[in-house]
């Protein structure tokens, strides 16, 4: 593992208990990340219901996936994140794993939900990880992404942000739509939607995109 992955681990062991405090119930006032949640749902339980939320943090969207008819299965990086998921979303099965080497056979998934999670791949990631998304979902599977759009720059944390008031970092990028669907064909999907929106007093936009893994495997 890779000193860049090792401290955005070792910075979300501790981010673990403050995501759980903050993020639960946010999804049920953001109507426009339920709706690609919703679409993503309905469009892969026609392939399958085995899905994957890579990146799952405190596992607070298995439950909603479960809800929509699929059977999710949480992989995160951090370990504490993990064993935060367990205490608060139980009832389902999480891995610890990096996001370049899934826990999961090929071709094994029917979808796979990656929920701000691809917004910490720094450039010489990005092709291995998409591959490896692309590895795991079947041919006519789904993968739905909420990523904030920018222009690919590395960002840190600000003075002053709670990030930084805990006394860590990490880096951050902020990659464009094009960028997204770019390597999302690279690596063998195809765009069926792409929206954005801006959070409410929030920047940068919030990115949201949906594609489908190619039927040819390529």
């Amino acid at each position: 593992m890779d000193a860049g992955t090792e401290e955005l681990r070792d910075a979300h062991d501790v981010l673990s208990e403050w995501y759980a405090e903050k993020l639960t119930g946010v999804l049920e006032s953001m109507p426009v990340e339920r709706a690609m949640l919703d679409l993503f749902a309905e469009l892969t339980l026609a392939v399958g219901t085995e899905v994957a939320d890579v990146g799952c943090g405190t596992g607070r969207l298995l439950p909603y996936l479960a809800g929509r008819g699929l059977s999710p299965r949480g992989v995160d990086l951090s370990p504490r994140m993990v064993e935060v998921a367990r205490r608060d979303n139980p009832g389902f099965d999480y891995a610890v794993a990096e996001l370049r080497e899934l826990p999961f056979t090929d071709a094994s998934l029917a979808g796979v939900v990656c929920w701000f999670s691809l917004i910490f791949l720094a450039p010489d990631a990005r092709v291995p990880a998409f591959a490896e998304l692309a590895r795991v979902v079947k041919p006519g599977g789904y993968l739905v992404a909420a990523f904030k759009h920018g222009d690919g720059a590395r960002h840190r944390n600000a003075p002053g942000s709670v990030v930084a008031s805990l006394g860590i970092d990490f880096d951050r990028y902020w990659l464009s739509a094009r960028e997204m669907e770019d390597r999302f064909a690279a690596a063998g999907f195809t765009l069926v939607f792409e929206g954005r929106t801006p959070p409410e007093g929030s920047d940068p936009p919030y990115g949201y995109m949906l594609v489908r893994r190619t039927a040819s495997g390529r």
